[in-house]
């Protein structure tokens, strides 16, 4: 298996890995972009690839920007079948623009194998059952006094 990746510009550079079990791979700008203070910018790699058939690339966050300059990544999945320009969207959620410099490392990629299910459209009472349920947005992530409590609540409404 592998990762081809074509330079569309000279300032291009090939996805690399900071370590050998590191998840990602760094991916580097190849222009010079501001995300301005609370805003957005596509930033662009200068370079396509072609994802291993099976796999799907994921882009996130490096953590040291999200940590250090409040920056986080968009619309960060590559398809199997795209063959265009890579370019990874940035959000800054800092009060103060950030300067990206052309060899930057902006985003990481990881690669994920796909699983494609065939849909299948049921009634709701046709869905196995789970001990979770319906419960969402937290459920899960409560002590059982504060469950029992909302429950008291929920029940007394």
């Amino acid at each position: 298996m592998s990762l081809k990746v074509a330079f569309l510009n000279e300032n291009a550079r090939a996805p690399t890995r900071g370590s050998v079990h590191a998840a990602g791979y760094d991916l580097y700008a190849a222009e010079e972009k501001t995300i301005p203070a609370n805003g957005r910018g596509l930033v662009d790699l200068g370079l396509s690839m072609s994802i291993p058939e099976g796999t799907y690339a994921r882009i996130a966050p490096r953590s040291g920007l999200a940590v250090k300059n409040g920056l986080s990544t968009g619309a960060g999945v590559i398809d199997y079948d795209y063959r265009g320009p890579v370019k990874v969207m940035l959000f800054n959620h800092s009060t103060e623009d950030f300067n990206v410099t052309i060899g930057d490392r902006v985003a990481q990629m990881i690669l994920e194998r796909i699983v494609t299910p065939e849909v299948q459209v049921v009634q709701t009472n046709d869905l196995e059952s789970t001990e979770r349920g319906a419960g969402g947005f937290g459920s899960t992530g409560i002590n059982d006094e504060k469950k029992r409590k909302l429950d008291e609540a929920e029940a007394k409404e």
